[in-house]
């Protein structure tokens, strides 16, 4: 495995993407890959699942053979100089261990995603696999990007219901092996939105924005995780990767009744800096 790279003068830096594939385009592999293209950032792909879904509902999960999931890394890895690798939906705790297991020796940056429950309610992540999840990817992570539906999960206890109860959760992670976690707070009441970054012996630090008022919220966690991988790829240390990877997020969110996708929980708009000028 080349691990990780830099690119030349003039190349763009490498994210690699390993997670599930959305049909609607608003999630997953689809909004990885549009965030690391709107962000400058050359977007490689593993597709662990595919879902049949739109902004609706998910009818369907198909899991993509293990051998499929594991040969598609140690490909791009042997080839591509992977800058930093983003980790979304994963399912059952055997793509979990072909996951850890084809990234033994990568050396750069990894943002896992703890990719749970979709945005219509259905089930990503098999409760069998949370454990799977924890031993063997939660030590391997730069940083992990739950919200607190997922921290909770994780924990097995109940969400945070406060500030001091999302940083003792956040802490807690921490406690499990990674170097970081953020702690995003999409899932809080407030017209403040917070997100908390937590790493090890350090002060905590806090992101925050005006809580936009929309249902066109499909795919923010992989669009998020994904915007930080894609800074990290780009050389920035994880606080400045976090708060540009915040405020892009964002102005995605506010932008996303422009696109007008679906009857449901539309996608964010990815584009959103890079249309202004198309209208």
């Amino acid at each position: 495995m080349t691990g990780i790279g830099r690119p030349g003068r003039d190349a763009p830096a490498i994210a690699l993407t390993i997670a599930g594939s959305d049909s609607s385009g608003g999630a997953g592999i689809q909004a990885d890959l549009k965030t690391f293209s709107a962000l400058g950032v050359y977007g490689a792909s593993v597709i662990t699942a595919v879902t049949a879904q739109n902004t609706r509902v998910v009818t369907h999960i198909h899991d993509i053979p293990l051998d499929v999931v594991e040969g598609q890394i140690v490909a791009v890895l042997d080839d591509l100089d992977v800058a930093a690798i983003k980790i979304g939906m994963l399912s059952s705790p055997e793509i979990v261990e072909s996951v850890a297991r084809a990234l033994d020796g990568y050396a750069g940056p990894v943002v896992l995603d703890p990719v749970i429950v979709a945005k219509s309610g259905a089930k990503l992540l098999r409760d069998e696999a949370i454990a799977a999840l924890k031993e063997r990817l939660l030590p391997r992570a730069t940083v992990i990007t739950p919200n607190l539906p997922e921290a909770a999960a994780l924990l097995d206890c109940a969400p945070a219901g406060d500030a001091e109860e999302v940083e003792r959760q956040g802490r807690a992670l921490l406690s499990l092996g990674p170097a970081a976690v953020l702690m995003k707070g999409g899932h809080a009441e407030g017209e403040v939105c917070t997100d908390l970054l937590l790493v090890a012996n350090g002060p905590a630090m806090t992101f925050t924005a005006e809580r936009l008022d929309t249902r066109n919220t499909h795919g923010t966690g992989c669009s998020l995780s994904s915007a930080i991988a894609a800074g990290l790829a780009k050389g920035l240390a994880l606080p400045q990767a976090v708060g540009e990877a915040h405020d892009w997020l964002h102005g995605a969110i506010r932008a996303a009744d422009m696109l007008s996708v679906g009857s449901g929980h539309g996608p964010v708009h990815h584009f959103h800096r890079l249309w202004e000028g198309l209208r």
